[in-house]
Parts: structure tokens; sequence; C-alpha cells
């Protein structure tokens, strides 16, 4: 079945760059199509236009569209991770050559925002209690890369002043 939805995602020209990085980050990736400018341009002729690539399944579609537009915050890419050492892989490969930010954000070499979170963490939020609740989003709040023992620790009251 085809993906109805397709992130598009826009570089000035490193869209072939950014997208063979990605694919080494995320298991099961791959290039699927790589098309060209041709002389109609309007970049030179040869020069790459589109990459097709997949991360673990999900499709995505770089264009090299020039300086004019660059990425923000506004749109990110949540990453699930059942794991804290998944956690810790996403993080360090990402924010390589990036920018780290609070609260599990970070920002790749090619300034794409990215949310690296670890499972349970909403559950913590949620919590019946709100003093658990509280406890723990103080606690995300002084994070940068999440810890998700530190979080439930924090949710416990545990090292609590």
């Amino acid at each position: 079945m085809q993906q109805k939805i397709t992130p598009n995602l826009w570089f000035d020209t490193e869209a072939e760059d950014a997208a063979h990085f990605y694919i080494s980050v995320f298991q099961n990736s791959r290039i699927v199509n790589v098309s060209h400018y041709t002389e109609a341009g309007p970049r030179p002729a040869g020069t790459v236009m589109t990459v097709e690539f997949e991360l673990d399944g999900q499709r995505f579609v770089g264009i090299n569209g020039g300086p004019e537009f660059t990425f923000d915050e506004a749109v990110s890419f949540q990453i699930n991770c059942d794991t804290q050492d998944e956690v810790d892989y996403y993080w360090e490969r990402l924010s390589e050559g990036g920018e780290e930010g609070p609260c599990g954000w970070l920002k790749d070499r090619y300034g794409l925002s990215w949310q690296v979170v670890p499972t349970g963490m909403e559950e913590l939020f949620a919590d019946p209690d709100p003093a658990r609740a509280q406890r723990a989003m103080q606690a995300m709040l002084g994070m940068s890369k999440l810890d998700i023992a530190a979080l439930r620790s924090a949710a416990d009251g545990v090292g609590a002043t």
C-alpha cells in the first residue's frame, strides 16, 4: 500500500547528503530514487533535484530547492524509543554536528528538529497523582537528553528536596 502522506524536506543543496546521513542512522532504511534538474532549471542541469528515501518504512522526499526556506522547530519528527540505550543512540547520532535542545529536542546538522522520546514518559505526565506528574514534568524541563530512570525517580520523589 502506498503511503498517503509523505513529508517533503526543503534543503538548499544538501538533500542527497542528508538522505545518506539519515539512512545511516535508522535501520531498515534506503534511498528509493534520486532525480536531477534538467536544462529547464531552475538549478544547474544535472544537479540533484529530489531524493526519495525511506527511514524504517517511513517515506520522505528531500528537495534541493534553494536557500529561500530553512527548517525551524515548528515542525519536528518524534522518535519513540523503547530503551534508554535507544534514546542515547539517536541523541548521539542525530545531535552530532547539530545542536542539543531542551526536553528531548535537538536539531541535526541540517537544522531539522527531532524529539527523542522514551516510551513511558507520557504515563508519568498523565499520572492520576498530580504531584507525581508535576515532579516528572519539572525534571523533564531541566533535561536536554531525556533520562527515563531520572524522570521516574523524580515522579517518585526520590532525590527531591
